[in-house]
């Protein structure tokens, strides 16, 4: 199995100055954010009440009531619009989510799904289940089951891009516009 590291963009993604979602100001989808963990493989998140995201101990993301996902200098990574939607850096759409299921973009049925019992699935292009993990804590109401949805999506996207990749080298997962420079550690 591929090993998948976590790495956050640095100075780059500053440069580049990609404009926020247009909604980003006002906020999108009302989320609850509840102290829950996803453990996937060697990936283990953590989402904190107070909207941090770990990735195995380290901070690297953050999340909102107003379902806006960040990066530790608030620069946006995603932005879940009230109907759904996915939107990232520069409007890019990145799928729709619900409760429930996530969606790539332009494309009507889910790729993922975080079950009521926290159980990740996640579907494979000719429609059969995979694993790809568990999420405990999410359960508490609907809009914090949506939040633990919109992480693994968000994550998910990274994942899913770096895993098509052909190449030798350790994978590295990062988060921002597809593009830039990284630093972190393989995970073990």
């Amino acid at each position: 199995m591929r090993r998948l590291a976590l790495v956050m963009p640095l100075s780059l993604l500053a440069a580049c100055a990609a404009t926020p979602p247009a909604n980003w100001a006002r906020g999108g989808a009302l989320l609850d954010i509840p102290r829950a963990r996803w453990v996937y493989a060697d990936l283990a998140v953590d989402v904190m009440p107070d909207g941090k995201i770990f990735v195995n101990g380290d901070h690297e993301l953050n999340v909102d009531r107003g379902g806006r996902v960040f990066g530790l200098e608030a620069e946006p990574v995603a932005l879940l619009e009230r109907d759904g939607r996915v939107t990232g850096p520069d409007d890019d759409a990145l799928g729709k989510i619900g409760v429930l299921h996530a969606s790539l973009p332009g494309e009507a049925t889910a790729w993922l799904t975080v079950a009521d019992s926290g159980a990740v699935i996640r579907y494979a292009e000719d429609g059969e289940r995979q694993t790809f993990g568990v999420w405990l804590g999410c359960e508490a109401t609907a809009r914090a089951h949506q939040t633990c949805t919109l992480v693994t999506h968000v994550l998910g996207l990274r994942i899913r891009k770096l895993e098509r990749q052909t190449t030798t080298e350790p994978v590295r997962l990062g988060l921002g516009s597809g593009f830039g420079f990284g630093v972190g550690s393989p995970f073990p």
